[in-house]
């Protein structure tokens, strides 16, 4: 199996999956950073900018979602929230707070670790978009999307999106005029099928994080429209 080296940093409070993680992913070839505090989360964060962070919530000293937060505001590096924590409103909370996807414990670890490849994968940090010499740049009313690097801007000022909300933005835009359920949304871009009607809400949060970023009026949008009965759609440009 080809190795991995990419730089994880696992925050958790629970010694055991912190061994269990640390053993598995080492054995792929992942750099893995151990923490199992908020406070020492963000110091390590700061000092050793990881590819991926796997954070819980329940946390000593700083709790998973401010941890998030902070991390946040600084950072579009990937972070997977693995936590006891299942409920909808918890789920909801920590991807409103920008984490990428949510994985409840007790965890199957091949899971998680396919999830960390499609998100490192989608975030730009195992390999580089292909160009496409057709359509390098889009022009979307005030919008410019750049495809091969992966940026966005808005009236001429830059708008940070995480990797997975441009591969979100990318889906939707490839298929423009054309519906997508939440089910081909959340395979096309977080690799796995819903098994559960609560799965869905990632697609349904980051749909709602885009609006917020590149809509006049994200409570009536113009451009990430919703598809009633069976998802969203991105208007007809061309």
């Amino acid at each position: 199996m080809e190795g991995y080296n990419e730089k994880i940093l696992v925050v958790d409070g629970e010694e055991s999956t912190r061994q269990v993680l640390n053993t598995r992913l080492t054995l792929l070839g992942y750099n893995v950073l151990l923490v199992r505090n908020g406070n020492d989360a963000l110091v390590i964060f700061n000092k050793e900018q990881p590819d991926l962070v796997i954070l819980d919530i329940v946390l000593s000293k700083l709790d998973g979602y401010e941890v998030c937060r902070k991390i946040r505001k600084i950072s579009e590096t990937p972070i997977i929230m693995l936590t006891a924590l299942g409920g909808i409103s918890d789920r909801i909370m920590g991807l409103e707070l920008g984490a990428d996807d949510y994985v409840i414990k007790p965890f199957y670890p091949k899971e998680l670790e396919a999830r960390i490849r499609c998100i490192l994968r989608r975030s730009g940090n195992s390999i580089q978009t292909q160009p496409n010499k057709n359509k390098n740049v889009l022009n979307i009313g005030n919008l410019m999307i750049n495809i091969n690097t992966q940026q966005v801007s808005k009236d001429g000022s830059k708008i940070r999106l995480t990797g997975m909300e441009f591969s979100l933005l990318e889906l939707l835009i490839a298929n423009s005029g054309k519906p997508l359920s939440r089910k081909i949304i959340l395979n096309n871009v977080w690799g796995y099928t819903p098994e559960r009607y609560v799965d869905t809400r990632v697609v349904d949060v980051h749909i709602s994080r885009l609006r917020s970023k590149l809509e006049e009026d994200p409570t009536n949008p113009d451009l990430i429209l919703t598809a009633r009965g069976t998802g969203y759609t991105f208007q007809q440009y061309l």
